[in-house]
């Protein structure tokens, strides 16, 4: 398949300019989608620029045995939005870093479906803005998942968690996100 990652990869290493911005182009979407998730629309773009600065200096590094080219570029993004929150001091990162969530959540048998709840949020921004409320690494979890289209083994390669703790998170985040929809509709 001439159009697949790893022959880009291959083709951007041979010398092929235009291999690198068919990635650019495939990738670009996704790493700003993510980032303005945590750092807005307004800082968005630079770290988007600062990813694919980041990738096209390490794609040499990079082993498609060990993760997909998704996965790798969703972790440089991942990273790059923690540098940036930290030189901004605008969240504390224990919440994005942190597996110190405790297990004394009962877990329902009757979870809402992630189809029903956004159905009911056709409103974009209340979304948006109920996303903003939940924990970091809740919002990270539902965004990777319904957003970025990852399943929840590369989600938990990609934050570097157990497969049943990404599970755990993205339950716990649909409760809560059921939690804060249940009085407004």
């Amino acid at each position: 398949m001439e159009n697949n990652d790893e022959y880009l990869i291959k083709e951007h290493l041979g010398g092929n300019q235009d291999a690198f911005r068919l990635l650019i182009d495939r990738y670009a979407p996704s790493v700003y989608n993510f980032s303005v998730r945590f750092v807005g629309l307004d800082y968005g773009k630079d770290i988007v620029q600062d990813v694919f600065v980041k990738v096209w200096k390490n794609i040499k590094k990079f082993d498609i045995n060990r993760a997909s080219f998704k996965t790798w570029i969703l972790t440089i993004t991942r990273n790059t939005v923690i540098d940036y929150l930290r030189k901004k001091k605008s969240v504390t990162f224990s919440s994005l870093d942190s597996d110190e969530e405790p297990f004394t959540d009962s877990i329902e048998d009757d979870v809402i479906l992630p189809d029903e709840a956004l159905i009911k949020l056709e409103d974009k921004e209340l979304l948006n803005n109920l996303l903003n409320k939940l924990p970091a690494h809740y919002k990270e979890v539902l965004v990777l998942y319904y957003q970025e289209d990852m399943t929840f083994n590369e989600i938990g390669q990609l934050l570097n968690k157990p497969l049943n703790t990404v599970k755990s998170y993205h339950h716990r985040a649909l409760k809560k996100l059921k939690e804060m929809i249940a009085p407004k509709l």
